[in-house]
């Protein structure tokens, strides 16, 4: 277990975050990484993070049972384990901030058509099947390299105006398999070692609290609220991805 009193410091509201992003406010959880990275390594945080995360990932698909969307899970979680496999293939050499740049790109460009047509009154978008096997699988590979596939999972699901409970429902379901396969490569990739489980240990009950709040959370929003801010939360995202690496390709 690690020790250090100032870890915890971070870790906490790391782990609070990630709870209240499986209460029903999925676009939080890219926060939780970042967060908690400030003082360890981001592969060691994600690989503390994981079985934290599937915990709580029983309560949350528990809580929205029966909401999620069959359709667009069919879709996105077969193509979720291509993208799990190519994280894992690749996790000794990618380079991934490079791929946040391109995500974080991406998604403002989403967040701006949002926005220009957010005052006309538009139909509710249906993606190709093409187009939910590309999110589903970019959506598994960045989840796998640091647990941030809110962010191509939300550009897939967001136009489609799911009310809010089976938009919950639908995400809850696929970071739930998403989560659990993940752990089958990061077992084999030495991701969770002794230390790392006994730190996830010591952290599950602050990740219980965050998604008990988020549920609470969850039940007192508005659709329209729910909506604003599941955009605000991926326009954040997008801007956290792009410092981050903009941050280090900059020269020094």
């Amino acid at each position: 277990m690690i020790t250090d009193p100032v870890f915890y410091l971070v870790a906490i509201p790391g782990v609070l975050i990630a709870g209240v992003a499986k209460g029903g406010f999925g676009g939080l959880m890219v926060m939780a990484v970042p967060v908690m990275a400030l003082l360890r390594d981001p592969r060691e945080v994600a690989a503390i993070l994981l079985p934290i995360l599937c915990v709580m990932d029983l309560f949350s698909v528990w809580k929205f049972r029966g909401y999620w969307d069959v359709a667009n899970l069919r879709l996105l979680l077969p193509a979720s384990l291509v993208g799990i496999a190519i994280g894992a293939a690749s996790f000794h050499w990618l380079d991934a901030n490079a791929l946040r740049l391109i995500i974080g790109v991406i998604a403002l460009g989403f967040i701006a058509n949002w926005w220009f047509k957010r005052k006309r009154a538009t139909a509710p978008h249906v993606p190709s099947n093409m187009q939910g096997y590309f999110w589903g699988m970019l959506a598994g590979f960045t989840s796998f390299s640091a647990h941030s596939g809110t962010a191509p999972a939300s550009m897939y699901l967001l136009p489609q105006q799911l009310d809010k409970m089976r938009l919950a429902g639908t995400f809850a379901v696929f970071f739930a398999f998403v989560n659990y396969v993940k752990l089958v490569p990061y077992s084999f990739l030495d991701q969770l070692p002794v230390t790392n489980l006994t730190t996830s240990l010591v952290l599950l009950p602050v990740g219980y609290v965050g998604v008990k709040l988020g549920f609470w959370m969850h039940g007192r929003v508005s659709e329209k609220r729910y909506y604003q801010i599941s955009y605000s939360l991926l326009f954040i995202l997008s801007l956290k991805l792009l410092y981050d690496a903009l941050l280090h390709y900059w020269p020094n």
